[in-house]
């Protein structure tokens, strides 16, 4: 039965999830922690972060990690554990790959027309929105702290992510760079 909510839950977020692996983040918390509590919301955090940081896209290596995990948690061996991390990740792919192949049919030869510029001028602001909102769930107290129970972490958290998003804004400094020294940084401090 779990195969069968893990298959069904991450074909759903690969379906749904427009815009990349970023505007999906907030579907996989919404799945993973609030509905099928496969993770906590601490895990998923530090999920994502592991995402961010390997190789390959962040939903992809996500869902690979959930699916092994929930197997896991459920008591099954680590045979069906490679399964489960198999069968989330063709399922968060297999929306996708469907779609792709149905669209590049006719895409090519629709591309010029009024009705599909008019589209895709809906669906850019709407793909930003999904990421805002991704970045939005990830600013919680398991990555920030709380001025209560933590304010040093809190303030430190604050600071690096200003530090970064200025960085990655305005002087555009490469994210995986800023990912290591963010890395080193956490190690120092922590």
């Amino acid at each position: 039965m779990i195969f069968l909510k893990l298959f069904y839950a991450f074909f759903k977020i690969g379906l749904f999830g427009f815009g990349g692996g970023y505007a999906m983040i907030s579907m996989i918390q919404d799945e993973v922690v609030s509905k099928h509590h496969w993770l906590t919301s601490s895990e998923f955090t530090d999920i994502v972060a592991i995402s961010q940081v390997t190789p390959g896209a962040i939903g992809i290596n996500t869902a690979t990690y959930v699916g092994f995990s929930s197997i896991s948690e459920a008591g099954y061996s680590s045979v069906f554990c490679l399964l489960g991390s198999l069968l989330a990740t063709f399922a968060v792919v297999l929306p996708s790959f469907i779609l792709m192949i149905i669209i590049s049919r006719f895409f090519l030869q629709y591309s010029k027309k009024q009705a599909v510029a008019d589209i895709f001028s809906v669906l850019r602001p709407a793909v930003i929105g999904l990421i805002a909102a991704a970045s939005l769930t990830l600013m919680n107290t398991e990555n920030f702290g709380s001025l209560q129970n933590a304010p040093q972490q809190f303030y430190i958290s604050s600071g690096i992510f200003v530090a970064v998003f200025i960085s990655a804004w305005k002087y555009r400094i490469s994210p995986i760079l800023l990912t290591f020294l963010a890395g080193i940084i956490g190690l120092i401090v922590y």
